[in-house]
This record gives structure tokens, sequence and C-alpha cells, in this order.
């Protein structure tokens, strides 16, 4: 997903893993160590189906993944990156965002599974959407301002991450991804014609800007 930024929160600590720490880094220590691979495109097999869920825990691995998708979504400017946009087919995602109330989130999740909102608390808005594999075009998604996911850490430990706002829009469209679904399939036909017609125009000079990033950060 691409990013967005918010304005203020009485508790502004960073949140990792859904927990409040009182120090973090700029740059997240998954993504200082990790490495860029190339984020697949709209259109590409991988990112139209399911992914297959995570059964391996606790190994080198999956923390080279982890750190990788972390590297990658920081030299694209992005606010979180699901594993079929680095091209493999797990159930993980990771994020680094900042919501609307200034507090940044950090973290994984594997097997994720997003826990229904009751009625009486549904709220769905409409907002700017945009997506790493598709590059360039924002549209306007309609998500629930609320989400609650469920999965595992690295080492399969169960995790409960809640977001509201922005953070809950990454939660879900994160999740979409590794069901096989793109903020595309959300839009009219029109409108998802028109937002593929600008990622033609644009996604060769972003390309361009995410090669010149990952040098100046020696990725």
């Amino acid at each position: 997903m691409a990013v967005g930024f918010g304005h203020t929160a009485q508790d502004r600590r960073v949140r990792l893993l859904g927990e409040p720490v009182d120090a973090y880094p700029r740059v997240a220590p998954e993504a200082a160590r990790g490495s860029v691979r190339r984020i697949t495109v709209v259109g590409e097999e991988i990112l139209g189906r399911r992914c297959q869920e995570v059964t391996r825990f606790g190994t080198t691995e999956l923390s080279r993944l982890i750190d990788d998708m972390f590297a990658t979504n920081q030299v694209a400017e992005g606010a979180g990156l699901a594993a079929n946009q680095v091209d493999v087919d797990l159930q993980l995602f990771v994020w680094d965002i900042t919501d609307e109330w200034g507090v940044r989130h950090v973290g994984h999740i594997a097997n994720p599974v997003l826990v229904e909102v009751p009625a009486g608390q549904r709220r769905l808005i409409e907002e700017s959407e945009g997506c790493l594999s598709v590059p360039g075009p924002y549209r306007m998604v309609p998500r629930l301002d609320r989400a609650v996911v469920r999965g595992r850490d690295r080492n399969g430990e169960p995790l409960v991450i809640e977001g509201r706002g922005y953070f809950a829009r990454c939660l879900q469209h994160e999740t979409d991804h590794l069901r096989g679904r793109l903020y595309l399939d959300r839009l009219a036909r029109r409108d998802r014609k028109a937002a593929l017609r600008e990622m033609a125009a644009s996604k060769d000079e972003l390309f361009a800007r995410r090669a010149a990033l990952a040098e100046k950060l020696g990725k």
C-alpha cells in the first residue's frame, strides 16, 4: 500500500507489533538489514490468487524475507507490503505506517485473518488509496475505519493487531493482497481502466525513483 500521514494523538509512542515502545529508530532494524527485491506489478499471476499459509516459523529464511520486505517497502516509500508483491507465495505482510494521529505502527504478520467487526461498530470511510504494485494512480476506495487482524509473528507466536483510520485501511489492503485481490478489483470497470492507463504513463518514472533511492541507501 502507498503511504499517507496524519496529525495528533495523546500517546504518540511507536506501536511495535501492536505494543507501545518508548524508543524506536527512524529506520526499522529489518529495513536496515534487508535487501531490496523487485515489486510485482498488476497483471502478474501471483497477485491474482490466494497465497499459501506460512507453516515454518522461526527460520532464517522467514526472517530474511521479512527483512527484505521492510527494505523494499522503505525504498518504494510504502506503508505496507505483502509477500506476493515480492513474488513470494506466502500469507505474510509487513507495515511501517504513520496514522492520522501521528502514531507510527511497525510490524509483520503471517497468516492474517480479518476479524469481523460487529455491525454496530462498522463505519465505512471512502478515501484515496494506492498500491506499490499499481505504481502511480490513487483512487477513492471504501474501507471500514476499524480493523482487527489475527495471525502469527515470525516465531509462530499469536498476534492480534488492531488499527483505526489509515492503519485499518492498510491492514485490510494488505490482507486483500494475500487473497489475490488488489484495490483495483474494488473499482468500477471504467475507473479501473483509467487507473491502469495512468499507471502505464507514470510507472517508469516511479521505478527510476525507487532505483535512485535504493542506490542512495546502499540497497
